[in-house]
């Protein structure tokens, strides 16, 4: 009898069977811009690379207990892998799920690379680019306006949607081109009320976004 093993370092693709004409939020996000909103449990979260190569940070919060937020220790050592793809589950520091990947056209998402920042931005390039727009930044621009409790000791760790950053033989991460392309997604199943900040990232020194920050798009669904 022929058995197939999956691992955690498995590209899965598996396409969705939503229809985006039900969705009940559907928005183009612009390039380089951040946004912060709500999921509740059980609705659908889907995030398209709309022309390729455009990575998308993201981090995740109990929506009624903020101190609870994704953490990449426990999804990694939960599932035994670095990447994120179909079928692996989002954990947060009290190791509770957050989020279930349903479907991903992409098939791999990065977990090490971190968000850009003031700071990176001046050790990885040049004295000059630290005042560059960064991912960083976006984060505390949107949480400042939304002004929902959280703040800059409540940046974490955070997943690098669309984005390929392989670990090197001698343990180095290498920021490559990406494995996307324009129409691919990732849908994720929320198991918790949740809030998602995004920074469509702005970054225009590594291949992340092909050195050309696009939008995305965001749609929700409820339950079925």
């Amino acid at each position: 009898m022929n058995t197939t093993v999956t691992t955690a370092t498995d590209i899965r693709i598996l396409e969705s069977q939503l229809d985006p004409a039900h969705a009940v939020m559907d928005q183009r996000h612009p390039a380089g811009e951040p946004i912060l909103f709500e999921v509740k449990r059980g609705q659908t979260l889907r995030i398209v690379d709309l022309e390729g190569n455009q990575a998308a940070d993201v981090l995740f919060y109990n929506r009624h207990d903020p101190a609870e937020h994704y953490s990449a220790t426990d999804t990694m050592q939960r599932q035994g892998g670095i990447y994120l793809t179909t079928g692996s589950v989002i954990r947060s520091n009290d190791g509770n799920a957050m989020l279930t990947i349903v479907a991903d056209t992409c098939g791999r998402h990065d977990t090490l690379g971190g968000a850009c920042a003031a700071e990176s931005n001046t050790v990885r390039y040049a004295l000059q680019k630290k005042f560059m727009h960064s991912c960083r930044d976006n984060y505390l621009i949107a949480l400042q306006h939304a002004d929902v409790g959280l703040g800059k000791r409540d940046l974490v760790p955070n997943i690098n949607f669309f984005m390929n950053v392989p670990v090197t033989s001698d343990g180095a991460l290498s920021f490559e081109d990406g494995v996307s392309g324009p129409g691919k997604y990732v849908e994720m199943r929320a198991d918790m009320d949740v809030w998602v900040l995004i920074s469509n990232c702005p970054q225009l020194n590594n291949p992340c976004n092909a050195y050309n920050p696009t939008p995305i798009q965001l749609l929700v669904w409820n339950p079925a």
